[in-house]
């Protein structure tokens, strides 16, 4: 999902997270619900008799929320791509900023890659450097994301040349 808000006049905030389906209280709610289902049957089995259902039952819940998780929190990821017309700054990580690199703008440039699968990947380059953004997104919110920057990057490249004269 990608999101632009213009702060100022010259500033502009970009936050890039990955679609998810399950949000909030309806990841518990799905979780819980297989949860129901899987003890119940289980359950029942061992009542009936099979009494190495539940270990099994157990191990599989146990996989089930693992995966979840994993899921979960890499569906958690973030980038925020500040652009003014002084700097290019961008943070990544889940809850906090794990990762940031800052550069001047003029000095920086957008760079739009194709791989050989036709996929895309978007970076910033600066001195050689490559930072990638959204390397999670899919190929049409890669293009939402690239005609976003280009349309920023020529507005904040117009109101500069205005500011010039």
């Amino acid at each position: 999902m990608v999101i632009v808000e213009k702060k100022q006049n010259s500033d502009y905030l970009i936050s890039v997270t990955p679609n998810s389906s399950l949000i909030g209280i309806y990841r518990f709610i799905f979780l819980a619900s297989i949860s129901l289902v899987c003890v119940g049957i289980a359950t029942i089995f061992y009542f009936v008799g099979a009494a190495l259902i539940l270990p099994f039952a157990g191990l599989e819940l146990s996989i089930l929320f693992i995966a979840f998780y994993l899921s979960f929190r890499w569906s958690s990821k973030k980038e925020k791509i500040y652009i003014s017309q002084d700097i290019v700054r961008i943070e990544k990580g889940t809850k906090n900023a794990e990762y940031t690199w800052e550069e001047f703008r003029t000095f920086t440039s957008f760079q739009i890659k194709k791989n050989k699968d036709k996929t895309s990947r978007l970076s910033f380059r600066s001195k050689g450097k490559d930072v990638y953004v959204g390397d999670f997104l899919n190929e049409d919110d890669k293009i939402i994301l690239s005609n976003s920057i280009g349309e920023i990057i020529e507005d904040l490249n117009s109101s500069s040349n205005y500011s010039n004269q």
